[in-house]
């Protein structure tokens, strides 16, 4: 039980800013905004390579913890199995940042979560699926 809240905490660390971003509503951009993003320079080879070993830490815990959440043994993750996961990683963000989502907010949050990580809509994630979803 202590692996998995210190892998946890370790996968919501290597996660930075990535966890927050999850809970926030994705919006539209306005025209505006688009030909600004047009714009803008690309990382430099520093930010690359924090954000490629970042991307590693994140592969590296998924694959350690992903076999704990699947239940089921099928090698993805159901929504139930998926959002066990991704809730125990948000109260972990809620705590560190005293914030609060009610039960319903969370739940809400963990449906997003799931329908947005499940690009293939299988109604399963897979290891790939969670890790481009992280941000790995």
């Amino acid at each position: 039980m202590f692996h998995i809240l210190t892998t946890s905490a370790a996968l919501a660390f290597a996660l930075g800013s990535a966890v927050p971003a999850m809970a926030q509503d994705i919006q539209a951009e306005s025209p505006a905004q688009a030909g600004t993003a047009q714009t803008t320079t690309q990382a430099a080879p520093a930010d690359q390579a924090g954000a490629t070993n970042a991307a590693s830490q994140v592969t590296a815990i998924i694959n350690s913890e992903f076999p704990t959440y699947d239940g089921d043994g099928s090698g993805d993750l159901n929504k139930a199995e998926f959002s066990k996961w991704m809730l125990a990683l948000k109260q972990q963000e809620l705590q560190t940042t005293g914030a609060t989502l009610s039960p319903a907010e969370l739940t809400q949050w963990a449906d997003a979560a799931f329908a947005t990580a499940d690009t293939d809509k299988s109604g399963t994630v897979s290891k790939e699926e969670l890790t481009r979803y992280l941000g790995g």
